[in-house]
């Protein structure tokens, strides 16, 4: 029988299972470079850049799954009052231009880690085995921030949502929830073992996040990454919430009721409208209602529900911070709050996310340092995405970033400095299709005023947006003669992106069932 080391609070376990081992592949050849790459990060702890005080600063990294930039009060949402993200904002930098460059979940937890694109690291859908490009998920040995903060000196460890499919590399403990994890009484592997727990899943997470942090050794600094569940469906709160917004009416978005006229076939007829939704037929929004009123009924159920979960994601980043802060370790810790990707709450009719509008791409992007960063700051000129969290926290910490991270530090930002060369466009891509939610292949380019979107499979079409004049995405444009060289210029730019990523056009996949998903 192996023996495991456990990060579970008694209390809450319910039963263990020992796994005996894990299906992992990995080539000589892939070894080999990870030992190279960690001799290097380890050398390069003779190096560092001086920290502000005499131990290295420690990472806190908090992750949620299909929070919506603006579902955070410090984003100026005024239904849900979340205090201890703000807590975070208001001790750093809150980036007001902060995306995802594939807006699913597992392409976008795994450049989030590597600092690469999809197209390069290759976890390119949520598939586990569909006729779908790329690999299901992330290698152990591919190369990421974890890996490189373990080899100079760091204890590393994970708590929460993990989804990509293999063991967990560069951790020395660890506890995820299998695939997408369950809300109520969520069974983990924890660093080898089955365990079941009792409770909440965000509890459970905090539980195990603190249990970790109290045990960890002492004489090292942490990198600490804590990936709650919400707010992905199904939305099921804790019981101390579960009559949250009860008396509330949530307001429909402007584009509530947007016929998606002018729109590309590919977003018509892709199974995301909100009207469909089956997740609130038990919860009061019947089949028998017309399609009308099961859209409004929806709309208040998911919105309500979908801001309940995060209120057990704010209370449990309260009771981390707390720890650290009455353990005198807030000061010099780099703690980042962030999302995998945005999500559709009724905007243009629809939910989920994955296509290109501002509301599926925008992510939540806090980043503090007290012992060393200005506090209070509000970016909202640069934009800044997931790639760029490993090596800005790598360039924090006076680390190396390896070349293959596409990525850039948004240190000097941090810092407050003018950066006249900053990006002033990135690339977007997206590629399960076909799948759940119907959404066909698209990539696009977007600028500080126009959104350029392409669905490159047959039948091709493009959408154009100017984000000045018409910020709900609208009125698409690509057709319009008086934009034509505009369009012709973003066209360019997104081939001048694909080829400075490095980016290959994919084999196409033949057009198969897909339907409304979970």
């Amino acid at each position: 029988m192996n023996l495991v080391k456990l990060a579970a609070l008694p209390f809450r376990i319910v039963s263990i299972e020992l796994q005996d081992k894990f299906e992992v592949v990995m080539s000589l050849s892939r070894r080999n470079a990870l030992a190279r790459m960690v001799a290097s990060a380890a050398a390069a702890t003779s190096s560092l850049k001086p920290a502000p005080s005499s131990r290295p600063p420690n990472i806190l990294f908090f992750l949620t799954d299909d929070q919506r930039r603006d579902a955070m009060s410090a984003y100026g949402n005024k239904l849900l009052k979340t205090p201890n993200m703000d807590r975070i904002a208001a001790q750093g930098t809150r980036f007001d231009l902060g995306f995802a460059t594939n807006a699913l979940c597992r392409p976008s937890r795994t450049s989030i880690l590597t600092g690469q694109y999809s197209h390069t690291h290759q976890v390119l859908t949520n598939s586990d085995g569909r006729n779908l490009p790329g690999r299901a998920g992330l290698l152990p040995d591919q190369i990421t921030f974890p890996h490189l903060f373990k080899a100079a000196g760091y204890w590393t460890a994970l708590v929460g949502k993990w989804h990509l499919v293999n063991e967990p590399g560069g951790f020395y403990e660890y506890a995820i929830l299998p695939g997408q994890g369950v809300y109520l009484d969520p069974p983990m592997l924890v660093n080898g073992a089955h365990v079941q727990f009792r409770g909440h899943v965000e509890d459970v997470i905090g539980d195990q996040a603190l249990h970790m942090l109290r045990n960890r050794p002492k004489d090292k600094p942490f990198c600490f990454l804590a990936h709650f569940k919400a707010p992905h469906r199904s939305w099921i709160p804790a019981t101390r919430f579960e009559h949250r917004f009860e008396d509330v009416h949530i307001p429909e978005p402007r584009t509530f009721n947007d016929n998606l006229a002018g729109r590309s076939d590919a977003v018509r007829n892709s199974s995301m409208h909100l009207a469909d939704l089956p997740d609130f037929r038990d919860r009061g929004c019947s089949d028998k209602l017309a399609p009308q009123p099961r859209k409004e009924c929806n709309l208040q159920e998911l919105v309500k529900n979908y801001y309940r979960v995060l209120l057990g994601v704010d209370e449990n980043v309260g009771r981390i911070l707390d720890y650290l802060e009455d353990e005198s370790l807030l000061e010099n810790t780099i703690i980042i709050y962030t999302s995998d990707n945005g999500f559709f709450l009724g905007d243009h009719g629809l939910m989920d996310k994955r296509l290109m509008y501002e509301e599926s791409i925008s992510v939540p992007y806090v980043i503090s340092w007290p012992a060393a960063l200005p506090k209070g700051q509000v970016d909202d000129r640069h934009m800044v995405l997931n790639i760029d969290f490993a090596p800005t926290l790598l360039d924090l910490a006076g680390l190396p970033a390896p070349a293959s991270m596409q990525g850039k530090s948004v240190r000097p930002l941090l810092e407050g400095k003018e950066v006249s060369d900053w990006r002033a466009s990135f690339l977007y891509e997206y590629f399960e299709y076909p799948a759940v939610h119907c959404v066909r292949k698209n990539r696009g380019v977007r600028t500080s005023q126009w959104k350029l979107i392409h669905f490159w499979e047959e039948p091709e079409s493009f959408e154009l947006y100017d984000l000045k004049s018409d910020p709900d995405e609208v009125h698409n444009l690509a057709s319009d003669t008086k934009y034509r060289n505009v369009f012709n210029e973003m066209k360019e730019r997104l081939a001048q992106l694909r080829k400075e990523t490095n980016d290959l056009d994919l084999p196409a996949t033949n057009p198969g069932p897909c339907g409304y998903g979970i």
